[in-house]
Formats: structure tokens, C-alpha cells, sequence
């Protein structure tokens, strides 16, 4: 389906600061929204319910899948996050331009979903780089940070899916460049034409 809003999808490895740059995104550009997930992981340092995730119960996520609430769900690092369909259509029916934070898994079938879809991957400068955001965090125990490292060869191998990659070594710079395809898209032909189908129908423009 066509929407007059921009869907954008942003993933990355665990580290390599997708959370930081899209929270610095939107509070640069009151355009962009975000969708909330929902996931049956626990609440990690300052996380609220509603705001960066809904937590729910294994047994609530089943609930939704069974009534087929989402638009792609997927089991990263031993827990599930799932993308409502209702939130993500209400805000681009409107015109709003939604963000999404998800794993590549998510990321694909959502482009499957929605052909408008812009996928952006955010990459580490280096592994060393990404085992010492791990660590600085402070937030899994050691055994985890393993496994998400594990897991990031299989999710950088990835990246080559979408549509534009950005390499978060400065962070000003991945801002930036974070910015630029956002507003690059709104300025594709297509893009225009769902936003400002007024001004091309008095211009008489197909």
C-alpha cells in the first residue's frame, strides 16, 4: 500500500549505537516518530514500559502473533521483539514519518511489506570497537556480550540488504549522515508525490 509517510528502518549489531543515533535523530527532526516494540525481554538501566519497548509476557507476545499483530517479529539473542501493525500504519497513513529500531531479520521482511521502506544499517568502525561499547555499557554479563558478538558476524553479513550503511566511528558524522538520507527521501519523486499529492494534482503532474 501507498502512504503519504516515509517509513524508516534502522539496524545494526548490539553496540554499534543504533539506539543513540536514532534518539539523537528525532530530537533534531520533530518529523521523525518512533515505533514502539514490543518485546518479552526485561527492562535493561532507565528502559519504561511504553516508551522504549512494551514488555510483555511470553505468553502476551504468543497472543499477538496468534492475532496476527505484527507486521515481523524475530527471536534475537534468546528473547522476542515484535513491530505493531496498527501503530506503524496509523502514523504514515497520517503523513508521519516513522522510525524503526529492529534486527536485520525484522528489517527484510518489513521491506517485503512495505516496497517504500528506506533500510539503513549502522556499522562499528571495528570488532574492537564493538566488544569495548559492550563492555563500557555495563548492562550483560560476560557471557552475553559473547553471544551478541557471536551473533554480530552473522548480522553484518547482512548489511549488503540495504539500502544505505552508515559506519558510526564519530558520532557527529553518523548524525549527520543519518539526517541526510531522511532528508534525501523525502525528497525522492515518489516520496513527494504521497506527501504533496495536492500540489502535483494542481500541477498536473502524474
Amino acid at each position: 500500500m501507498d502512504y503519504p509517510g516515509n517509513l524508516f528502518v534502522v539496524a545494526a549489531p548490539s553496540g554499534a549505537g543504533k539506539s543513540s543515533l536514532v534518539k539523537a535523530l528525532m530530537e533534531l527532526d520533530s518529523g521523525v516518530h518512533p515505533s514502539v516494540s514490543h518485546t518479552t525481554r526485561s527492562p535493561r538501566g532507565q528502559e519504561k514500559h511504553g516508551r522504549e519497548y512494551f514488555f510483555v509476557s511470553p505468553q502476551e507476545f504468543d497472543s499477538m502473533v496468534l492475532g496476527d499483530a505484527f507486521v515481523e517479529w524475530a527471536n534475537v539473542h534468546g528473547q522476542r521483539y515484535g513491530t505493531s501493525k496498527k501503530m506503524i500504519e496509523d502514523r504514515i497513513a497520517q503523513g508521519s514519518d516513522v522510525v524503526l529500531e529492529i534486527d536485520y531479520q525484522g528489517a527484510i521482511q518489513i521491506k517485503r511489506l512495505y516496497a517504500n521502506a528506506v533500510l539503513m544499517f549502522i556499522l562499528p568502525p571495528s570488532w574492537e570497537e564493538l566488544r569495548s561499547r559492550l563492555e563500557r555499557r555495563g548492562e550483560d554479563a560476560p557471557e552475553i556480550i559473547e553471544l551478541r558478538l557471536r551473533n554480530a558476524a552473522e548480522e553484518l553479513a547482512q548489511a549488503k540488504e540495504f539500502d544505505f550503511v552508515i559506519i558510526n566511528e564519530v558520532f557527529e558524522r553518523a548524525l549527520f549522515d543519518l539526517k541526510a538520507v531522511v532528508h534525501a527521501q523525502r525528497l525522492k519523486y515518489t516520496a513527494q508525490r504521497r506527501a504533496r499529492a495536492d500540489t502535483f494534482r494542481a500541477l498536473k503532474i502524474d
